[in-house]
């Protein structure tokens, strides 16, 4: 699907910062948790509300997002 369906930025909901489908949840704290260890069951376990679908969509946010930085 990509994660355009998924990643949604609100400017009044965490500083304008991407989330996940208008969650709290930024792409941010995803790859924070990813670098810190945790695994994507892990993840799934301690917040329900999100998807594996989300966790790889904030991963392919990121990479477009170095995409466009770096090239």
């Amino acid at each position: 699907m990509g994660y355009q369906g998924i990643i949604t930025i609100e400017p009044g909901k965490r500083g304008g910062a991407p989330c996940i489908r208008g969650l709290r949840i930024t792409v941010f704290d995803v790859l924070g948790w990813l670098a810190s260890g945790m695994s994507v069951q892990d993840i799934l376990i301690d917040y329900p509300e999100i998807t594996k679908e989300d966790i790889l969509a904030c991963l392919e946010f990121a990479s477009e997002r170095e995409k466009k930085i770096n090239y």
